[in-house]
């Protein structure tokens, strides 16, 4: 065992310890057990994706990010190990287009507007969901409105049992890859209306794997097979959580602090140099991220008619970028690009007000106005061109309706979206002003038979962020603002049966259409730090997404569920030139598979739990543009498995769980030249005090 491992094991004991000297018996007051009726009237409008509970625990799923990857209509990409970065893109419409709710309020970036989902870990996760345009509900921020499509992720709330006002939990994880992993959840019960939840976790991987990379020639013949290791792969990151939580027959309010650290390589592009030679990747490209944030909302329910949300973050982000970058190439030391050592220090002010009046007892009505302030920083050591420290200055306010009038629902709002920008070099942004619309109708034809039929139209709009614009090694000051209008059109159907072996079935279908102009592209380059940015002009994108479940019991103490997705989807490129129509012109872009899927099945018996899982992609091509052999990238599938078995001793549980990722020990890239993990396994102990 290494000194990181003792460490790790030393700090979750010392947790636990001090802990469990707080459950000392001391006097209680008892109580009857709270009765809580959960009447649903109002389904959702929208159709909704959601993992929670014991389906996260029973994926193979590490991150957020992992999660995800079983939504129908979601590409994860994923730039490999357990340091890679790992970003969420739903119906092709590119990574900006997420919104990443934590808690009900967005994770922003306005330094490049990426979202890394893979920094949050599923230990303290209650419920991941994704809505396909928005939320149902019209009670919430304006900011929720603005993103095409939206991940909430909520974390764990505390749960008591009767006579007990302190909850202890823990997990250790360790695993190929040189991985460590515990964790630590504590949860106190301040008062009958108050409770509050500590979490913490410690992660280490040397991110060192084997892989395969082949590649091809313009006819099909194979241009080079070999095998390496990945290089600069490596992380070690500390998360620490607290969260408050406050319920009374007026109020709900909840608040978080969050904080982040990180140290970890980047991994570079592994390329071919020839026929007998391949990049070695002695790379050092460091980053170091600290990530803190505090945010609060609190509802108020004034009346019956009138209720108020008021929402409110302050969130500072400090990332470290240090690069000496040099390659042994045959036989040869070539430094081919200068030191970089940049820190950047990003800062984020939002505040939201939210109104709810209800008209009638069918109609509703809801103004939110949102405000945003969002300011970069850098040091940049050795380097003469000026930073631009760009600020901005954002203001959302959105007007919404909705109207329930039993088969029919709908609802309706448009969002108005302004900004303004400061920065201390020759160039400036515009200030920008729009409008965006959107517009939902459920219909629900029986009212014997839970059969849903839904469509909407949906507009947003996506700034540049200030890496696309400013950002020295790749910023481009002309890039337009992004504009997609969306229409979906899809069914769902659920069906529970009773008193049979088939718990319940169900089967939704989407179809959808989207087009956006001046679409920007990031594309990497040689390194994860520096991309390249473009404008592409204008896709089209449509699809069909699918997925169909069920749920079957044989005895009491089996239970089989089975649930299978897939996505069929065209995304073409329809940008022009000066000079007319490029070569390009109506191919697909970048990463966008026609064909993807998924399956899950899980199998209970008693206190043992087997799960199943299987992820497809199709061809893709990379992001050299034009669909020729050359820019294949070949589908890629993987097959999961996991085994976990739940145990008691006294009145304390246990949980022990082994899994094996890609099964088949596939060799793939999700993106080009950036190779991900073979056969791998995981083991994971878990108890709850």
């Amino acid at each position: 065992m290494n000194r990181r491992q003792q460490q790790a094991i030393t700090l979750l004991v010392c947790l636990c310890s001090t802990v469990l000297l707080a459950q000392q018996p001391k006097d209680t007051i008892h109580s009857l057990k709270e009765i809580v009726i959960d009447k649903n009237v109002y389904k959702d409008l929208i159709p909704v994706q959601t993992l929670d509970g014991k389906k996260l625990e029973k994926l193979n799923s590490y991150s957020v990010a992992d999660a995800l990857r079983y939504f129908s209509g979601v590409k994860i990409k994923d730039y490999g190990g357990m340091g890679g970065l790992k970003t969420v893109d739903v119906r092709n419409m590119g990574t900006h287009h997420v919104g990443v709710f934590y808690n009900g309020v967005q994770i922003g970036n306005a330094q490049n507007g990426i979202v890394d989902l893979g920094k949050f870990s599923l230990d303290n996760v209650e419920t991941v969901k994704l809505y396909n345009g928005q939320r149902s509900t019209i009670f919430q921020s304006a900011k929720e409105y603005a993103s095409a499509s939206t991940v909430y992720i909520q974390t764990k709330k505390p749960v008591f049992q009767e006579g007990k006002d302190v909850n202890v939990s823990g997990k250790y994880k360790a695993g190929s890859i040189q991985l460590v992993n515990p964790s630590v959840r504590t949860d106190f019960k301040v008062s009958d209306h108050i409770s509050t939840t500590i979490s913490a976790e410690y992660m280490y991987s040397n991110g060192n794997y084997k892989f395969r990379q082949k590649k091809h020639n313009i006819d099909g013949s194979v241009a080079y097979d070999t095998i390496g290791h990945r290089l600069n792969s490596d992380i070690e990151a500390y998360r620490i959580e607290n969260s408050w939580f406050g319920k009374t027959d007026k109020d709900n309010w909840q608040a978080n602090l969050y904080y982040y650290q990180s140290d970890r390589g980047l991994p570079g592009a592994v390329i071919k140099k020839s026929d007998t030679t391949i990049e070695t990747e002695k790379i050092n490209e460091r980053q170091g991220d600290k990530n803190f944030m505090a945010q609060a909302e609190w509802t108020r329910y004034v009346s019956d008619k009138y209720q108020f949300l008021l929402k409110g973050k302050y969130a500072y982000d400090e990332m470290h970028y240090l690069s000496r970058k040099t390659v042994g190439f045959q036989g040869e030391e070539v430094t081919y690009n200068p030191q970089f050592d940049n820190t950047f220090f990003q800062q984020e002010y939002f505040v939201s007000v939210s109104h709810l009046y209800k008209i009638t007892p069918i109609w509703e009505l809801s103004l939110a106005t949102d405000l945003q302030y969002n300011k970069l920083n850098a040091t940049r050591k050795g380097q003469g061109t000026p930073f631009a420290y760009p600020e901005r200055f954002t203001f959302y306010t959105a007007l919404a309706t909705s109207v329930n009038l039993g088969k029919v629902k709908a609802q309706a709002n448009v969002l108005g979206t302004f900004t303004k920008e400061k920065v201390r070099v020759n160039y400036q942004a515009p200030d920008r002003s729009i409008f965006t619309p959107s517009i939902f109708v459920n219909y629900k034809p029986f009212d014997s038979e839970n059969l849903n039929i839904h469509t909407y139209y949906k507009q947003t709009y996506r700034l540049p962020t200030f890496n696309d614009l400013y950002y020295t090694q790749m910023g481009t000051a002309n890039l337009k603002p992004e504009n997609a209008k969306q229409v979906n059109f899809g069914f769902t159907y659920g069906k529970d049966f009773e008193n049979s072996v088939w718990k319940e079935a169900h089967l939704s279908v989407e179809s959808y259409y989207a087009n956006i102009t001046d679409k920007i592209i990031a594309t990497p380059t040689s390194s994860m730090m520096r991309w390249m940015m473009t404008n592409l002009g204008k896709v089209q994108n449509y699809g069909i997404e699918s997925s169909i479940g069920t749920t079957i019991t044989p005895s009491k103490d089996w239970q089989l569920g089975v649930n299978v997705t897939y996505e069929y989807t065209v995304a073409k490129d329809k940008s022009t030139t000066l000079y007319g129509q490029p070569s390009y012109y109506g191919d697909q872009i970048p990463y966008a598979p026609w064909h993807s899927g998924s399956t899950v099945v899980n199998l209970d018996y008693k206190d043992w739990s087997l799960n199943y899982s299987f992820i497809y992609v199709g061809k893709r091509y990379n992001g050299n543009k034009n669909n020729i052999t050359r820019n294949e990238i070949q589908p890629w599938y993987t097959h999961d498995l996991s085994l976990q078995k739940s145990f008691a001793w006294r009145e304390y549980k246990f949980k022990g769980s082994i899994e094996a990722n890609n099964l088949a020990n596939q060799y793939y890239e999700v993106v080009t030249n950036f190779p991900m993990p073979g056969r791998n396994f995981r083991f994971t102990l878990s108890f709850e005090l």
